[in-house]
């Protein structure tokens, strides 16, 4: 979006270039939790040479552009009412690790950090929490009464809020339940060999990297960095498939109502999966494989209306799908200068979170997607994002955006869908203020879907 200086000085976070030179944190790509096959490791597919760091650019250069903590003002509403359009409404900070996992109900927020820790939070204000035994939470959804927790240590804990009182949350279980797991271990066909050793099917040999749920079918997905994705019944807790979905990492997966399951992998590839009756129940069938290229895929969402799959790349790249045109590939979204780490969409707005810092918000028009704004604000990347309606925003369509960071903070976004948007300017939101930038409207600002004889080789 704009130009930089190449001499900009750069850190690390292990593989992950950052642009803060004066963040402390170190150590390896774990840090990110993000999985990268090493074949795209070694080859500088993160970051191309020419990705400069954004330190020096407009809009970090901004007199406004503070780096103290913004929390929410007195005054404001549960509706934030009276909110400016594009805004930052407050900051949520507890030193106690990064920010891995976010989900949003009603009116509570859940985090998940390094600490085992969940954090539940409500009109900005710590609540109440609930911790784990073991295991990072890299994952949480939330399912009626019922909280899924994945975790570092391969696990699935289930958790529900004590009837008597709402700030006590119990563990109810963990996936696969022990019962299961010594049932299953009987039987040597019971197990599979996953990474150079032999593992139970129903049991994760690595890290749970997310969760997806369909309601519909009472159905819990979860992936793993052992390269499998499972199927859960949720109203037995019973592990019902294993599959082993790719040749390395599963960073995402995403479930939909029509039944279709959508695999993003450090291997480079989507992978559309199809659920069909057999005679001994529902199994899950590579239908089609979208997406194969030598950097990583980190992070899937489909929207609301189930018609437009996207997929964040390490490369920066936001693809996208359209579901109703039997996944035709529509184009992409180039507004990140390093790893996507995130997705999020709505029926018509596209979050996108990423390492360079920043939330990337487009809105779809049809076959044109208009890049409508950019977050600023975090101190380091942006590792997750919840969104939710704000039903007490009037006759303005607006979104509650919650972007958590490895700079332990969450910051909570006040986003109108229909904010003016004028021919050759964007909205760039810095700290919770506007600025407005002279640009000259490219592709990487608004897409029209091209042609199907037109689509990008991956």
């Amino acid at each position: 979006m704009f130009a930089e200086p190449d001499s900009c000085p750069r850190s690390k976070y292990g593989n992950i270039m950052h642009s803060d030179p004066n963040m402390s944190i170190a150590g390896s790509e774990d840090d990110l939790y993000i999985r990268y096959s090493s074949a795209s490791a070694s080859s500088h597919a993160l970051y191309e040479a020419h990705r400069t760091s954004p330190e020096g650019s407009p809009i970090t250069m901004s007199p406004w552009n503070q780096t103290t903590s913004f929390m929410r003002p007195s005054g404001f509403s549960s509706g934030y009412d009276n909110v400016p359009a594009n805004s930052l409404i407050g900051s949520l900070t507890r030193e106690e690790g990064h920010i891995y996992s976010l989900a949003a109900t009603k009116d509570l927020l859940y985090t998940g950090s390094d600490s085992k820790n969940i954090r539940v939070w409500k009109n900005l204000k710590e609540f109440t929490g609930f911790k784990s035994n073991s295991g990072l939470v890299k994952a949480i959804v939330i399912s009626g009464e019922k909280i899924f927790s994945g975790h570092q240590d391969g696990k699935i804990r289930v958790w529900k809020i004590s009837p008597k009182d709402p700030s006590i949350y119990k563990r109810t279980g963990t996936l696969p339940t022990l019962k299961d797991v010594l049932k299953s271990s009987i039987k040597p066909s019971n197990y599979m060999e996953v990474k150079h050793k032999r593992s139970l099917w129903i049991k994760h040999a690595d890290a749970v990297s997310c969760l997806s749920l369909n309601e519909e079918q009472g159905l819990l997905y979860s992936a793993s960095w052992d390269g499998t994705f499972k199927v859960w019944r949720i109203s037995d807790s019973k592990c019902l498939e294993s599959i082993r979905a790719h040749d390395d990492s599963v960073n995402s997966v995403v479930s939909t109502l029509s039944g279709m399951v959508y695999t993003g992998s450090a291997d480079g590839t989507v992978k559309v999966w199809k659920r069909e009756q057999q005679r001994k129940g529902a199994k899950h069938m590579l239908a089609q494989t979208l997406l194969q290229q030598d950097c990583a895929v980190t992070a899937l969402a489909i929207n609301t209306k189930g018609s437009v799959l996207y997929c964040g790349s390490s490369d920066g790249v936001v693809n996208f799908w359209e579901v109703g045109k039997q996944l035709a590939h529509g184009g992409d979204l180039n507004g990140h200068k390093q790893t996507v780490l995130c997705l999020k969409a709505t029926d018509n707005l596209v979050f996108s979170g990423s390492a360079d810092k920043t939330i990337c918000v487009w809105r779809k028009d049809g076959n044109i997607h208009t890049s409508l704004c950019v977050l600023t604000g975090h101190m380091g990347p942006v590792k997750c994002l919840a969104v939710e309606k704000d039903h007490e925003s009037g006759s303005e369509q607006r979104w509650i955006v919650y972007s958590g960071s490895l700079d332990n903070s969450v910051k909570v976004w006040s986003v109108a869908e229909y904010a003016q948007v004028t021919a050759g300017t964007t909205i760039i939101i810095i700290s919770g203020r506007i600025s407005i930038a002279i640009r000259i409207l490219t592709d990487s600002h608004m897409m029209r879907a091209p042609p199907s004889s037109q689509h990008r080789q991956h």
